[in-house]
């Protein structure tokens, strides 16, 4: 665990996240467990605060409000070519997580998640290649007809990086059906079972 009189430079963050309420409770949190928090709604001002206070890790939402986060991956790490980035999201996928990891986020994780693992994600150097290998390896079970789906929605919204009325003419369904769709949370997987 870390303690708060730990926090140093290595430990600056930055959170970009459009929930006002998540983003306060996770930077409660977290500068209880030892970071420096920044935080922000917006891409563009995630860009101005890199550019300005260079901070060591990023807590990254995928959807912001018009934007998509897996667009700024790229853009942080030019600013700072040394951030380690989380991405975060609500709706996980197969083709996110492995769009996050191919744009240079180190690990990516489902809403809602525990303060303790953000803070293993971000300091843990081999997390990256856990998420590798677990979005490589295939199921053990064939996924339902609905995951499978949902999957591949979200692998073609990432093809068009987010845009809607694209993803909707390229699936050949109406654009309101998309949204619908959109709108639901996914299929849940079996629970796995215990080792």
């Amino acid at each position: 665990m870390i303690h708060p009189n730990q926090a140093s430079s290595t430990r600056s963050l930055l959170i970009v996240d459009d929930d006002a309420t998540f983003v306060r409770v996770l930077s409660r949190a977290l500068t209880s467990r030892g970071f420096d928090v920044i935080s922000t709604s917006r891409a563009d001002e995630a860009r101005t605060l890199s550019r300005r206070h260079q901070p060591r890790h990023c807590v990254l939402d995928l959807k912001l409000s018009e934007e998509n986060g897996l667009r700024l991956i790229p853009e942080l790490h030019e600013l700072v070519p040394d951030m380690r980035i989380l991405l975060l999201t609500g709706y996980a996928s197969i083709a996110t997580a492995v769009e996050a990891i191919k744009r240079g986020a180190h690990d990516y994780l489902s809403k809602p998640v525990d303060a303790d693992v953000v803070v293993r994600a971000l300091l843990d150097g081999d997390s990256a290649q856990h998420v590798d290998d677990e979005v490589i390896d295939a199921p053990e079970a064939p996924l339902a007809l609905r995951r499978l789906e949902w999957e591949h929605i979200q692998r073609v919204l990432t093809e068009c990086e987010g845009n809607i009325s694209e993803t909707a003419r390229r699936l050949g369904m109406h654009r309101r059906t998309l949204q619908r769709k959109l709108s639901k949370h996914p299929v849940r997987e079996r629970p796995e079972q215990s080792l």
